[in-house]
């Protein structure tokens, strides 16, 4: 596929999704979000894929946050607010479907709608100079893109009243102490830190990954005796692959697994 606003590269088992707009701080607009949602569903298909590394251009901004412009042309139309903000979810939310991880490499600024874009990664890794936040209040609006959702999920109720209703930026270390971002990295290691995060990913069984990321996924929203039901009903599932019998089998002769995700 062909885009102007994002590029796309596949390198063994890593595809990489670039948002390109630097002059923009690669600021969401229609355009952008619409690539990403075609791309996602290319890399979806590709199955020799395990992972995805998702960034920005440029040395200032993962994503500073959506067009504003194509937000004012919502004002005093709520259906066409909602229309926005639902399309934004919906693109946003095949991060957490496709069945592969996603990392989030934030090496600037992941304001609102990129914050809300690295929020539905699988993980996140920050530069030490990265500033994070949604401050969409003031703008007289809130997070539309998942913001509200997932922030409190990922980092409890209170971090997310406190980031929504006062609409700060905060550093990459506040970010990590509260949970929002998995690991950071100086600025000159933020790369090879986060490739080798995903390297170690990328080796795992393909399969059992993914029912992991299933099974915490669709257990946050459970009681915990549904929750350890599903864990179980994935573990099943896990067993009967050729990816167990190879895990076991490698660790008994004590050499690495080939797995081949079946």
């Amino acid at each position: 596929m062909s885009f102007e606003n994002i590029s796309v590269s596949v390198e063994g088992a890593l595809a990489t999704v670039t948002i390109e707009r630097p002059a923009q701080l690669n600021a969401l607009n229609h355009q952008t979000v619409s690539e990403l949602s075609r791309a996602l569903d290319d890399v979806a298909g590709e199955d020799g894929v395990r992972c995805v590394l998702l960034t920005g251009a440029g040395e200032k901004a993962f994503v500073a946050g959506a067009d504003i412009g194509e937000l004012r042309a919502a004002a005093g139309d709520a259906d066409a607010a909602r229309e926005l903000a639902s399309y934004g979810q919906e693109v946003f939310a095949k991060l957490e479907t496709i069945g592969k991880p996603s990392v989030a490499m934030i090496n600037g600024f992941a304001l609102g709608g990129g914050l809300e874009l690295a929020l539905a990664c699988t993980l996140r890794t920050a530069s030490t100079t990265a500033r994070v936040g949604l401050p969409e209040v003031s703008l007289g609006i809130i997070p539309g893109y998942g913001g509200t959702q997932r922030l409190s999920r990922i980092a409890g109720p209170g971090v997310a009243r406190e980031w929504v209703l006062t609409g700060d930026m905060y550093g990459a270390a506040e970010a990590h102490r509260v949970g929002v971002v998995n690991r950071v990295f100086e600025p000159d290691e933020l790369l090879d830190g986060t490739l080798k995060m995903i390297r170690s990913i990328s080796s795992r069984g393909p399969i059992a990954v993914r029912l992991g990321m299933e099974a915490i996924s669709r257990g946050q929203d459970l009681s915990l005796d549904a929750g350890q039901a599903l864990e179980a009903e994935m573990f099943g599932k896990a067993s009967t692959t050729e990816d167990m019998r190879e895990g076991m089998t490698a660790f008994l002769e004590k050499r690495p697994p080939e797995f081949t995700g079946r």
